[in-house]
């Protein structure tokens, strides 16, 4: 047993004895919060990266945030998909890949017209509004990897 199961069995054993009902809750929602914290990872990412390429080492802003996006995008991929969604087969990988780059499209796309709906002909406060656009892009996403991009097949044979 390696030391991260070892001491993830012991928290697990801990939090189940003396918060029964909120480890249940977790438990019984554990997809959604890892989610969550898989989407937070990948933030943080992309935000620490940025800074350490513009704000550290003066690197063009284009490029810089160009590269941030594109590790943070490589770490939010596989976070959702070998721990998020436990989805372990690699004979999908090229396709799932591939559906997540066209589901980011889609999201950029859906991104800018509500944005340009709330913000540009309902006047609402731009961040306000980004944070609905958020919650809507992220149930969105959370639904498009549980139930197309990283299904469960019973089928398949693991690597």
């Amino acid at each position: 047993m390696s030391l991260v199961s070892y001491w993830y069995n012991k928290f697990r054993v801990y939090f189940s004895g003396h918060h029964s009902q909120t480890y249940l809750f977790c438990n019984r929602h554990k997809s959604v919060i890892k989610f969550i914290i898989s989407g937070t990872i990948a933030t943080g990412t992309d935000l620490l990266v940025l800074f350490v390429l513009y704000g550290l080492l003066k690197l063009n802003l284009i490029l810089s945030t160009s590269l941030a996006f594109v590790l943070s995008f490589f770490v939010s991929f596989s976070l959702q998909k070998f721990w998020t969604f436990r989805n372990r087969y690699r004979h999908h990988l090229f396709r799932q890949f591939l559906m997540y780059v066209v589901n980011a499209g889609f999201d950029l796309g859906v991104n800018a017209l509500l944005m340009h709906l709330f913000v540009n002909k309902l006047a609402w406060w731009y961040l306000g509004a980004q944070v609905i656009v958020n919650l809507i892009i992220g149930f969105w996403n959370f639904t498009v990897y549980k139930f197309v991009i990283f299904k469960k097949n019973k089928d398949e044979i693991f690597f």
